[in-house]
């Protein structure tokens, strides 16, 4: 299932982005055709809800999010023809023109005798080749991150990676009729299938590891029988969450299946969120707390001195810091998530060259932000290397420079925009009221900003205007 690969250098970046007022809202056609688009990219809630429709989000997360399986027929020739208009087996054509490579961008795979088997060759894949392997050796074509390519998967990962905040995957799987791409495995990721041409036999099975951390394939002697036997048509949808043990083969008498799978929520657990925060944690509450810089007993890391006093001790120092949690007395700040998040996600979905809109700021203007869905504040230690103590600082980070080609791909950007991404804009701590206040409202005059003096409140709305993350109403 979709993940972050690990590949050779990507292609140029294109730097696309605009106002969130300029976007294209809602469009009744797919930009790819003249097919009718049943979604409605109205605002990221709007996209996923019809997506699943008719189900209702309360229902969704309700009932199955992280808990079970769900199957929705459709039988909607809109839907059908909007699905296959996302990506085809004719689409293969133009994209091996395109220059793509074998490993990086596609893999041939079959499942032979429980085991998966690669065919790929070196280098760049001609469709001729690709045809003879799906027509004569009854592989299966996967085709790493098509958002890459394709204009309307990047509208809608988008879209979703604001919905979810966290990275939105995706995969192509064209398989012959009667034959199977991938053994039975379970994957660290929730799955979404859309059925985009042909049909697909699903066999699910309950989860041996429940809300898997890791991918993972099982024996067949292991799993049981299916929990769930489905067969995806044209314009279905299915889910399952992280975990739940599955395969697939394509029936006989269909030609040939594709589908695409969106997959997100890789290591976004509360226990992902806890190795993210402690570090900052016990740091802050060591400059406060005299207990946390006592010396632990001689020759502990040496075993000659562990015993239940010592696990005592750690149990409350960790019970001190939850009372001051819960409390509100410890501030609790993520920063690597955020950062990991915010630098590998898809730049906001539009055709135009971002550049600063607008008038330069100023004291008597009324402003707001722009693209708030795609930036983060985050305060952490600064990283200005000196021999004064560390001090706080706020980082703005935002994912307007992004490199769409390399989204999901695991690539380095150039080292002049890994730079920005890293290091974002930064302000002294005193500025995150103001920056709060700018998150929160709708509009704001500049004059109101929390900041003591005239000139503050300028250089902070000029450093975002400059971004292209502000603008004057």
């Amino acid at each position: 299932m979709p993940k972050r690969s690990k590949v050779k250098n990507g292609k140029d970046a294109r730097r696309c982005s605009s106002d969130n007022e300029q976007l294209p809202p809602k469009q009744s056609r797919s930009e790819d055709s003249n097919t009718p688009s049943p979604l409605c990219f109205h605002s990221p809630a709007s996209l996923f809800e019809s997506l699943i429709q008719p189900m209702k989000m309360e229902q969704f997360f309700g009932e199955y999010w992280e808990k079970k399986p769900l199957h929705l027929q459709r039988s909607d020739p809109i839907t059908a023809s909007y699905y296959q208009s996302l990506f085809q087996l004719s689409d293969l054509r133009s994209l091996c023109s395109q220059g793509v490579e074998y490993y990086t961008d596609i893999n041939v795979v079959r499942c032979i005798n429980g085991k998966k088997k690669v065919l790929n060759k070196e280098g760049q894949v001609k469709n001729s080749v690709l045809s003879k392997n799906l027509v004569e050796n009854k592989a299966t074509i996967q085709f790493h991150q098509p958002q890459r390519f394709k204009d309307e998967l990047w509208r809608i990962q988008e879209k979703l990676e604001c919905f979810f905040g966290a990275l939105v995957g995706s995969n192509i799987y064209i398989t012959p009729q009667e034959s199977q791409g991938l053994p039975v495995h379970y994957d660290d990721v929730e799955v979404f299938i859309l059925q985009l041409e042909g049909e697909k036999h699903w066999l699910l099975y309950n989860p041996t590891v429940q809300l898997a951390t890791e991918y993972s394939i099982e024996s067949e002697e292991r799993i049981g029988s299916p929990s769930h036997e489905i067969l995806l048509k044209a314009g279905d949808l299915l889910y399952f969450p992280r975990g739940t043990i599955h395969q697939a083969k394509t029936p006989a008498g269909v030609d040939h299946s594709t589908h695409l799978t969106l997959s997100t929520y890789q290591k976004m657990s509360w226990g992902d969120l806890l190795l993210d925060i402690f570090p900052s944690l016990l740091c802050d509450s060591s400059r406060t707390e005299v207990s946390l810089r006592e010396g632990i007993p001689r020759q502990l890391l040496l075993g000659s001195s562990e015993g239940l006093d010592n696990i005592r001790r750690l149990a409350t120092e960790l019970t001190s810091l939850a009372d001051k949690m819960e409390t509100g007395q410890q501030e609790v700040r993520s920063t690597h998530m955020k950062r990991d998040f915010i630098s590998n996600r898809l730049p906001p979905y539009s055709q135009e060259e971002l550049t600063p809109s607008g008038k330069i700021p100023a004291l008597e203007d009324v402003v707001h932000l722009r693209f708030k869905e795609h930036m983060v504040i985050t305060v952490e230690p600064s990283h200005d290397r000196t021999d004064e103590a560390t001090e706080l600082v706020i980082f703005v980070l935002h994912s307007l420079k992004n490199q769409r080609e390399s989204h999901m791909m695991g690539e380095s950007c150039d080292a002049e925009v890994e730079q920005d991404i890293s290091r974002g804009l930064q302000f002294p701590l005193s500025h995150l009221q103001a920056l709060r206040q700018l998150q929160q409202a709708e509009q704001l005059a500049v004059a109101q900003l929390q900041l003591p003096k005239q000139e503050d409140k300028l250089n902070l709305t000029l450093a975002l205007w400059s971004e292209s993350l502000l603008v004057v109403v």
